[in-house]
C-alpha cells in the first residue's frame, strides 16, 4: 500500500480542510494515504461479524484500499469522514417523522440535532401537522401549522454545526392535498429564509389527473383524513412552476410514484427524501451510499475506447460488498434508526463521472446515444448489485422486513424489467435472480441510487453524479493573485490532439465556460463536449429517466434553464418528467438566485470578479453566511465574498 496516490491538487486539500483527522489546534494528523488505509481497514474488519478469518480480512482491506485509491469508487463523506473514528456514523440520508404534537414536534428537533451532529442531513415530511388555525383540544389554543414548525427546526440547524465541517441539510415536504399548501409553496420565495432547507411538493396521481382535467382537488385534513375543502388544480400547479421559475423552490416529487417502488410497503408508506431528494425513506430509516467513478470505466480494444464492463461488474459488486458492510459497524444516533436500518439495509450505489465516459466515447450527452448508453450502464450496474446483495443474503442472510416486501414471491424483477432490456441484461437473466430471491431472498431492500455526489466527485476529479459539466473552463484566482486557466482535462487532451488547444481560446471558452460560441473549435468538438446550458430541458429529463428506470430510489439531477426560459418552459418539464416516470424533479433557472453563476453572466462590459476557491476557507474558521452550492449543495464558502464550487462550477459573490 506504499503506491502514490492518482490525486489532484484540489483534492489533496478538499481531503486536508475536510476529511482527515485533526489533533486539538486544528493540525491534521494523517495523510490522505492514511484516511483511505483507515476507512479500507474499518470496512473489511466488519466481516468477521460473518466468520472471516484474518487473511481474508486483510485480502479485502487491500482490495477496498485499491478501489478507493484509485478512485473506481467513493463512499459518502460521513463514511470517509468517521469510519475508524470514535464518532463512527458513516450514513449520509436520514429521514425522521414529524408527529402532530407538540412534544413530538420538539423531539424530532432534539433527534436532529443529533443527526447533524453526526453528519447525516435529514428529511422531514410536515404533511402530518394539522393546518394553521385548527384547534388544538388538549389546550383550546390555535395550530401555528407547518410551515411556523419548519422555522423552529431551520433555526435549530443553523445552531448545530455538522459533523466539525458543515452545517446540516434538510428536505421539507408537505402533500399537495395539505390544507397549508399554499403558504408552504411560497415559504421560500424570500431567498433569505428557510435556508438550510431544500422543500418539495409532495405531488399525488390524484392531483395529476385533476390537472390534465383542468379540475379542482380535495384538500384533506392530516388528522381526520377528511376532505376539507378544494383548490383548482391548474392554479396550484402554476404556483409551483413560478415559484421554481423564480428561485428553484419547490422542487416536487411524484410521492405515488415513490410508494410504488416502496420495497417494504407493510412497514410503512415513504413520506420523505434525504436532502438532494435521490433516497426515499420510511421514518427513521437511513441510507448509505456510495458511487462508481464510470470515467474510469472505460478500456481500449481494437484501437477504440470502449466501456470496460468487466472492470464495471468487479467495482459494482466490491462496492456493494463496502456498503452493505457500513451498515454492519454503522454507529447510528438513535436506535430507532439502528432498528429500522438492520431490518431493511437500504444501500445506494449510484455513479459519478457519468460527463467523463461520454466525453471519452464521444458521446454527445444531449443525444439518443447518450441516453441509451446510460440505460445500459445503470441496467449494468443494477443487475450486478442484485447478484452480489443476492449472495449476500446466501452466506449472511436476507433483510428482516423480507416477508411481505415486493420481493417475496412475486417474480418483482421480471415483472419489472420485462420488455425494458436496455441491451445488456436479458429478460431470462432478470427471471433467474428472481428465482435465486424465491430460494435465499435478497440482503437488501434497495441497491441503487444516484446521489450528486458533491465533495467525493472533487476527491475522484471526477464529473459530479450524472450530470453534464456545468463549464469546460474556468479562470481561478490562486491566493498571491496570479489567475490560473483551468481546463477539463479531458477537454484540454481532445483540444490539443485535434490542433485548436490556444490560451487564447481558453480564456475565451473561460468567459462563459462553453464552446457553442467559438467559431474557432470544430463542430465535433462542439457536439461531443457540452455544457449544463447547452443541453436542452428536454435531454436533460429524458438523461434523468434513462437512468431512473433501472434505479430502485432516485436521481439526483437538476435541468438547467436558461435565463430567459419562460414558465411554460417549466411546466412542460415538470409533465414531461411525470409522463417519464421519473419519481421527483428539481429545476434551475441561471441567476434567479443572488450567489448563482458568475461565468453563464454576459461581461462584455464586466470586470472578472475575484473568486476564492472553496478550499482557500478553513472549515474550523468560518464566519458569516454559509453559501451552499445550489447545483450540489457542495459548500462554497462562508462570509462576505465570491465564491465557486469546485465540484460543478457554480459561482456567485455576496
Amino acid at each position: 500500500m506504499e503506491e502514490k496516490l492518482s490525486l489532484s491538487e484540489n483534492a489533496l486539500k478538499v481531503l486536508e480542510k475536510r476529511y482527515l483527522k485533526r489533533d486539538k489546534d486544528g493540525k491534521p494528523t494523517e495523510t490522505a494515504k492514511e484516511l483511505f488505509l483507515r476507512v479500507a481497514s474499518t470496512l473489511a474488519a466488519a466481516d468477521k461479524q460473518f466468520g472471516a478469518s484474518d487473511a481474508e480480512i486483510q485480502k479485502t482491506t487491500q482490495k477496498f484500499y485499491d478501489f478507493i485509491t484509485h478512485r473506481y469508487f467513493m463512499p459518502n463523506s460521513p463514511t470517509l469522514m468517521n469510519a475508524g473514528r470514535e464518532l463512527g456514523q458513516l450514513a449520509a440520508c436520514f429521514v425522521l417523522p414529524v408527529e402532530d404534537s407538540l412534544e413530538g414536534i420538539f423531539e424530532t428537533v432534539k433527534n436532529t440535532a443529533l443527526i447533524h451532529k453526526s453528519g447525516g442531513g435529514t428529511g422531514f415530511s410536515f404533511s402530518r401537522l394539522r393546518p394553521k388555525n385548527d384547534v388544538v383540544r388538549s389546550t383550546m389554543g390555535v395550530s401555528s401549522g407547518p410551515v411556523s414548525f419548519m422555522e423552529v427546526f431551520n433555526a435549530a440547524t443553523e445552531a448545530v454545526k455538522q459533523g466539525g465541517t458543515r452545517r446540516g441539510a434538510n428536505m421539507g415536504i408537505l402533500r399537495v392535498d395539505h390544507p397549508d399548501i399554499l403558504d408552504f409553496i411560497n415559504c421560500k420565495s424570500d431567498n433569505f429564509k428557510l435556508n438550510n432547507f431544500n422543500i418539495s411538493v409532495a405531488i399525488t396521481d390524484k392531483f395529476m389527473e385533476a390537472l390534465k382535467a383542468g379540475t379542482d382537488y380535495e384538500l384533506i385534513h392530516p388528522r381526520t383524513k377528511q376532505p376539507v375543502g378544494k383548490l383548482n388544480a391548474r392554479a396550484v400547479f402554476d404556483m409551483i412552476v413560478d415559484g421554481a421559475w423564480r428561485n428553484g423552490e419547490p422542487g416536487i416529487i411524484f410521492i405515488d410514484k415513490m410508494n410504488s417502488d416502496n420495497p417494504t410497503p407493510l412497514i410503512g408508506e415513504i413520506e420523505s427524501t434525504n436532502p438532494c431528494g435521490e433516497v426515499p425513506l420510511l421514518p427513521y430509516e437511513a441510507c448509505n451510499l456510495g458511487s462508481i467513478n464510470l470515467g474510469l470505466m472505460i478500456k481500449e480494444e481494437n484501437g477504440k475506447l470502449c466501456v470496460d464492463w468487466d472492470k464495471l461488474a468487479e467495482v459494482t459488486k466490491l462496492a456493494i460488498h463496502f456498503l452493505d458492510n457500513v451498515i454492519a459497524i454503522n454507529n447510528y444516533p438513535l436506535p430507532q434508526i439502528a432498528e429500522m436500518v438492520q431490518n431493511n439495509r437500504k444501500i445506494g450505489l449510484g455513479v459519478m463521472g457519468w460527463a467523463d465516459m461520454l466525453m471519452k466515447l464521444g458521446i454527445a450527452y444531449n443525444s439518443e446515444e447518450g441516453t441509451r448508453l446510460a440505460a445500459q450502464v445503470m441496467e449494468f450496474i443494477d443487475y450486478h448489485s442484485k447478484v452480489k446483495s443476492i449472495e449476500f443474503a446466501q452466506t449472511r442472510g436476507r433483510f428482516n422486513n423480507f416477508k411481505g416486501s415486493i420481493y417475496d414471491g412475486k417474480d418483482f424483477l421480471t415483472n419489472k424489467y420485462k420488455g425494458k432490456s436496455a441491451g445488456m441484461i436479458t429478460d431470462d437473466m432478470w427471471a433467474d435472480l428472481d428465482a435465486q430471491i424465491a430460494k435465499v431472498g435478497i440482503r437488501n431492500a434497495t441497491t441503487t441510487c444516484i446521489a450528486p455526489t458533491g465533495t467525493i466527485s472533487m476527491i475522484a476529479s471526477a464529473s459530479g453524479g450524472v450530470e453534464p459539466l456545468f463549464g469546460l473552463v474556468f479562470i481561478r484566482d490562486v491566493m498571491d493573485g496570479t489567475k490560473l486557466i483551468e481546463v477539463n482535462p479531458i477537454f484540454e487532451a481532445y483540444a490539443k490532439e485535434h490542433g485548436f488547444y490556444s490560451e487564447e481560446l481558453m480564456t475565451k471558452i473561460s468567459i462563459d465556460g462553453t464552446l457553442a460560441h467559438c467559431a474557432e473549435v470544430p463542430q465535433e468538438a462542439k457536439r461531443i463536449f457540452v455544457a449544463a446550458h447547452d443541453v436542452s430541458p428536454y435531454w436533460h429529463v429524458k438523461m434523468q429517466a434513462a437512468f431512473q428506470l433501472h434505479t430502485d430510489n432516485a436521481v439526483s439531477k437538476t435541468v438547467n434553464f436558461e435565463e430567459n426560459a419562460t414558465r411554460q418552459d417549466v411546466a412542460d418539464s415538470y409533465m414531461l418528467a411525470y409522463e417519464n416516470d421519473l419519481k421527483g424533479i428539481t429545476v434551475y433557472r441561471n441567476n434567479s438566485r443572488q450567489f448563482q453563476p458568475m461565468n453563464l453572466e454576459k461581461k462584455e462590459d464586466k470586470k472578472m470578479p475575484e473568486i476564492k476557491a472553496v478550499e482557500e476557507q478553513p472549515v474550523e474558521q468560518h464566519q458569516g453566511e454559509e453559501h451552499k452550492c445550489p447545483e450540489c449543495g457542495a459548500i462554497l464558502g462562508y462570509g462576505e465574498g465570491c465564491f465557486i464550487c469546485l465540484n460543478c462550477g457554480y459561482s456567485g459573490c455576496s
